[in-house]
């Protein structure tokens, strides 16, 4: 699949670089630092996984987020632990994963899966002005459906109580792909009579199913002109956000 990304903003770095905290050490030539692919990566994705520590335990949330050039956003209940943790600053870790094939080999050892992923790692904060919070709930929704902010009733004084939107400024980062055929040892392609193969993975969107209290005349926005059944989802949502941020 061909990885594009927004231009990234006058002075920021190409490239992210190679700590101990994100150096890719198993398969390093899987590893890629630069913020295309980072971003490529990122902005293809719906949800990512977060994690961090409470009182010692390790924890792992999955939760929906968007990237506004070098900074990370995600929303939650107010009321979460979770929220209420990451606010104060904890190291986090976020990670997104895209599943791209199955790949069967000749040995257990060689079986794999060709997939693209990105760590990102950085301390988050709490987003406490209200205009800018409610703007960030608008771009919450446009960047999965763009537009659709401005057709929808905006959140209430109670909504907006409920739900924090957390920031993430991008610390350092790495990206993982792998995306290779059967790959293996010499001696198997004529010694080991096993069936090979890779299978290709996408998330596809299938035919909407429609609210049955719908309004007549209502048309599909044309925001989401991308949204047709059998379309893959990373490039629905890759689209997506560069309809919303260019």
């Amino acid at each position: 699949m061909t990885r594009q990304t927004p231009a990234k903003p006058d002075g920021m770095p190409d490239s992210f670089p190679a700590t101990p905290v994100n150096r890719v050490r198993r398969q390093p030539d899987r590893g890629h630092y630069d913020r295309a692919t980072l971003h490529a990566i990122l902005d293809a994705a719906l949800l990512c996984h977060i994690a961090y520590v409470i009182d010692g335990r390790p924890y792992c949330t999955p939760t929906s987020f968007w990237r506004e050039e070098d900074h990370l956003y995600w929303h939650g209940s107010s009321a979460s632990r979770m929220i209420r943790t990451q606010a104060q600053g904890v190291d986090l870790c976020l990670t997104v994963t895209h599943l791209d094939a199955l790949v069967m080999a000749r040995s257990g050892f060689h079986h794999s899966v060709n997939y693209r992923s990105a760590m990102v790692f950085g301390q988050a904060h709490a987003v406490e002005d209200m205009k800018e919070k409610r703007a960030l709930m608008d771009r919450l929704i446009d960047r999965i459906y763009p537009g659709r902010s401005s057709l929808i009733r905006p959140p209430d004084a109670r909504e907006t109580r409920a739900t924090s939107i957390m920031c993430m400024k991008i610390e350092t980062a790495s990206a993982k792909i792998r995306e290779k055929h059967v790959s293996d040892d010499e001696a198997d392609y004529t010694d080991v009579p096993a069936w090979t193969a890779l299978y290709p993975v996408t998330q596809v969107l299938g035919a909407p199913s429609l609210c049955p209290r719908q309004q007549a005349g209502l048309a599909r926005p044309a925001g989401m002109a991308d949204f047709v059944p059998g379309a893959r989802l990373d490039a629905v949502m890759a689209s997506a956000y560069r309809r919303t941020f260019g």
